[in-house]
């Protein structure tokens, strides 16, 4: 109620910021279903997201028009009733850009507003330029990796709040984040608090129950260290070079290392048979699963890679001897995606397990039929691991949600692990990008980074 009451009182715009699982959603729909107006409203969101806001709209304003605008064959009605919500994708935003600005909304809300973080970006351009009386961007993260993702933000919510983006890099965002100026953080949030809701679980949803976080440290297999030891050799001897090219080989390295720590065959490009025994966090993984299916328990699993998921997929259902275990990743239709989330949350007979694409599914979801979630590999990001954790542990969740982070011992995975550990706890100031910083290091402080630790032990 507060939170509705907020969005009642804002003029022209605002950042709607809660924590991941305290009901932005619902809030939204609050404001949309007590706004008088004679023009209709637009949401936009992420495609693996579109059913989610259909049905919340169906359930809570059954009486409110809902219009889809996605698909092909897609089109605006001539005519809307008034308080019709159009439901949208980022990607239709990209594409139907002059399409959408041709009507005068009344409320505009940008579901996972960091989509809009990179002002630049098409999808960026395209949100300043939509006609709304009322313009609310929901985000749990307004500060992903830099303080001008708020800038960009807040361009398209409150033009001119933040002055231009030149202009917000000198007084806030160099003083903040290379410097630590307190005083220049203190500027900046008496600028953006009257436009800027942010409440955490901690604070509102006191019978939340916990999460209980717990690192799984695996082992490498001898074929495992031979690749590694081979792609970090490799690379140094070729040199890693500056610049530009610089950065490109060291993030192809780190993609390279994370792969491999994954399993072989995910580096290796392989089919996915014979999978056992090559990769230590596989077996771990595998275990853990099994015996989490076996207690009749559920369990998220987030990848950030594709091939690994299916993986997943193949190997989990021949060992739980069921069907494939459902992958939900962004090649999926939007109907597609609903029928997994669906089918997870409602059905007893469902697989136990559900794969998730990081970016695919990081966000906007509801999975509290999960008393479990394992992180198989890391974006190395706190921020979006938290967004897809959070897809458990939300209002809902009537059970205390284990968090399993899988890290394989010696490797660049156990090194940042501990640099995100310290990302985290600065993440209200903003820490920057990790895979960034990394490429940006001297050879000698990369390469001891990234050799391999013989002390932690071979399988």
């Amino acid at each position: 109620m507060d939170g509705v009451a907020w969005l009642r009182g804002l003029r022209g715009g605002g950042v709607l910021a809660d924590q991941m699982g305290l009901g932005k959603t619902l809030q939204a729909i609050g404001l949309l279903a007590t706004r008088t107006t004679t023009r209709p409203h637009l949401v936009v969101c992420p495609v693996s997201v579109l059913g989610n806001w259909r049905r919340e709209l169906a359930r809570f304003v059954p009486h409110l028009p809902v219009v889809s605008y996605h698909g092909p064959g897609r089109e605006l009605p001539a005519t809307m009733r008034p308080g019709t919500v159009v439901v949208t994708s980022y990607s239709v935003l990209r594409t139907d850009a002059a399409a959408l600005a041709a009507t005068g909304w009344e409320v505009l809300v940008l579901d996972e507003a960091q989509q809009i973080k990179n002002p630049d970006s098409k999808a960026g351009r395209s949100a300043v330029l939509l006609p709304a009386r009322t313009r609310i961007a929901m985000t749990g993260t307004p500060v992903e990796n830099h303080l001008e993702d708020l800038w960009a933000i807040l361009h398209v919510t409150n033009p001119g709040l933040l002055g231009t983006r030149e202009r917000f890099k000198q007084r806030f965002a160099v003083p903040i984040q290379q410097r630590r100026s307190t005083t220049a953080a203190a500027r900046l949030n008496a600028l953006v608090a009257p436009r800027l809701l942010r409440r955490t679980k901690d604070e509102v949803l006191t019978d939340l129950p916990p999460k209980q976080h717990a690192t799984i440290t695996c082992s490498l297999t001898g074929e495992q260290a031979r690749l590694y030891r081979d792609a970090v050799d490799r690379a140094f001897a070729d040199g890693l070079g500056t610049g530009i090219g610089r950065r490109g080989r060291v993030l192809a390295l780190l993609t390279a290392l994370k792969q491999i720590c994954n399993h072989p065959a995910h580096f290796l490009g392989q089919d996915g048979r014979d999978l056992a025994g090559r990769s230590g966090k596989f077996d771990r993984a595998t275990e853990m699963l099994t015996e989490i299916a076996q207690d009749q328990d559920r369990a998220l699993v987030f990848t950030q890679y594709r091939a690994m998921g299916e993986m997943l997929s193949r190997h989990l259902g021949q060992t739980l001897d069921t069907a494939p275990i459902p992958f939900l990743h962004g090649g999926l239709s939007p109907q597609r995606r609903d029928r997994l989330i669906e089918t997870f949350q409602n059905h007893d007979d469902a697989p136990p397990i559900l794969l998730l694409s990081l970016r695919a599914a990081g966000f906007g979801l509801n999975l509290t039929r999960a008393g479990h979630v394992v992180h198989y590999d890391r974006w190395w990001n706190p921020a979006v691991e938290d967004q897809a954790t959070d897809r458990a542990h939300r209002i809902g969740q009537r059970r205390a949600l284990n968090v399993h982070t899988l890290v394989t011992a010696g490797t660049v995975e156990d090194h940042i692990a501990h640099l995100q550990e310290r990302k985290r706890a600065l993440s209200d100031i903003v820490a920057g990008d990790t895979e960034t910083t990394l490429a940006d290091l001297p050879d000698e402080h990369l390469h001891a980074i990234l050799t391999l630790d013989d002390r932690t032990g071979i399988g």
